[in-house]
Parts: C-alpha cells; sequence; structure tokens
C-alpha cells in the first residue's frame, strides 16, 4: 500500500484529536511504514488559514465534534477549502452522548464536494463539552479498541476490496436544523450568545487565551471577550485554578437535562 497516511481535526477538549490520531497511527502501524503521519491539528484559527491540497497518494482521516447535531458552522468555509484531488477519506465525527443527528453525512458530502474519496466513515463519543459527568473520561479504552478495529477494517479495504464507491452513512439530506434546547416552557432558546464568566480564582496564566479555538478571549482581560463563543469547553476544561463557568439560566437548564436524559452509555457506529 504505497499511500500516504494524514490526520485532519478540530479538538478543543482533545477527545476528536484522540480518535483522529489513534486510528491514523494503527493504520500507520498496519502499513509498516518508517515514516511519520502528517498531522494538521486545525483547532487554533491561525491554522485555518492556510490553504491544503491532497493528491490520490493520500489517505485522510477528518474528525470533527458535533455541534447541535451538525458538523460545526464555523468550520464549514476551512472545511470547503481543503481540495481533495481523489485523495482517500474517512469521515469521523465525534459527539457528547446525545445523538450525532446528520453531522456524519454532512461531514461526508463535504468532503465528497472537494474531491475527496470518502471510504469510511464513524461517530464516536467523547465526554460532552458542556459536561464533566456526561461521557466523562471517553472516549475510554473500550472505545478506542473500536478504534484499532475501525482502523484495521479501514487498511483491509483499502489493501483487498474494491473503493469503487463511497461509504454510506447515516443521516438525512436535506439536513436537520441545528438542535435547539428548550427553556422551562417548551420554548425553543438560542444559547448561541452565552458567554462564559471568570471568578476570582483566575491566576492569569493566559492558557484560556491560548486554547480559545476563535481567539476570542482577550489576551490583556481574560475576563472579556473579543469575539464569539462557542462552547467548545476548552476555557473551562482547561483551567488549572477552574475559574472560568457559564452562569447562563438557559445554558445550566440544558446541561443538567442533557446530562440525567443521556446518562446511558451510547457505543460508536462504524460504517465501512
Amino acid at each position: 500500500m504505497n499511500k500516504k497516511i494524514h490526520t485532519m481535526y478540530f479538538s478543543p477538549t482533545d477527545t476528536t484529536k484522540k480518535i483522529t490520531l489513534g486510528i491514523g497511527n494503527k493504520i500507520l502501524e498496519s502499513i509498516g511504514y518508517e515514516e511519520s503521519m502528517n498531522n494538521i491539528d486545525f483547532t487554533l484559527p491561525t491554522v485555518r488559514q492556510a490553504k491544503v491540497a491532497f493528491t490520490k497518494e493520500d489517505v485522510v482521516i477528518v474528525g470533527v465534534p458535533v455541534y447541535a447535531g451538525r458538523v460545526p458552522n464555523i468550520l464549514l468555509k476551512y472545511l470547503n477549502s481543503i481540495q481533495g484531488n481523489g485523495a482517500l477519506a474517512i469521515a469521523v465525527v465525534v459527539y457528547g452522548n446525545r445523538n450525532y443527528d446528520d453531522a456524519l453525512i454532512e461531514l461526508k458530502d463535504i468532503l465528497q464536494n472537494n474531491g475527496f474519496h470518502v471510504i469510511a466513515g464513524a461517530a464516536f463519543i467523547g465526554e460532552h463539552s458542556f459536561s464533566k459527568i456526561l461521557a466523562k473520561g471517553r472516549p475510554d479504552e473500550k472505545d478506542m479498541d473500536l478504534v484499532s478495529k475501525f482502523a484495521d477494517e479501514i487498511y483491509t479495504k483499502i489493501t483487498t476490496q474494491s473503493l469503487a464507491e463511497s461509504v454510506k452513512v447515516k443521516g438525512n439530506t436535506p439536513y436537520r436544523k441545528y438542535y435547539m434546547p428548550k427553556n422551562k416552557n417548551g420554548i425553543p432558546v438560542d444559547i448561541r450568545k452565552v458567554k462564559p464568566k471568570t471568578n476570582d480564582h483566575c491566576k492569569n496564566c493566559k492558557i484560556c487565551v491560548n486554547v480559545c479555538p476563535m481567539g476570542s478571549i482577550d489576551f490583556e482581560d481574560v475576563s472579556k471577550l473579543n469575539g464569539i463563543c462557542i462552547k467548545c469547553g476548552a476555557c473551562i476544561k482547561k483551567c488549572p485554578a477552574h475559574a472560568k463557568y457559564y452562569d447562563d439560566e438557559d445554558y445550566l437548564r440544558h446541561k443538567y437535562e442533557l446530562e440525567e436524559e443521556y446518562s446511558f452509555r451510547k457505543e460508536p457506529e462504524l460504517f465501512i
């Protein structure tokens, strides 16, 4: 198998990164190449400014988190700028144990429309960005065993099977609207404008500034946002002082509902 392995991922809290790299490393191990894998972490905005193009000699594992049942809309411009040029692609989405809805078929369509040949897809579970208890610690050992199994199946498909047809995955077209939580009166609420607060535990270490995927946290005053917040959880989960938090009533109600309604374990779904 004379192919170059690449990974691309958006992963503010490292769950999508763990799964995407796990797939790539296992395929590379199966190939037995001595060369390293090319990894493109496009979590930070500066990386998303660079043009990326592949060739027919490439295999690209593309991983994104699921936001409100879809591919995050803030990634659409970047994802649609990537040129596949006939490269093989594996579409991977990671969701927080609620549902991936139409995110996987949307990612597959984006890749196909930009010149990739999508031969496999998967929906894995990662700890929810809103919560420290919903899908806590996932992807865990059981998930990573499935990552290895999936990678083995991809390698077998590339080396022994016909790749003429693209993979079929679950999802609807046209895609469902972005999932919206409801308030206590059952009325849909828009939490997109909700922003994190900063308490007096803050040590001004600037970690939150450096991990914000939108570059929105002010360097001089980390309690200020100069741009949008996508509720990725990076500033909260990576703050060593536990200084970042949300206090919006609708956001917290939605968080608690998710934790109660989806406390049972969901399992990854693989398509190959």
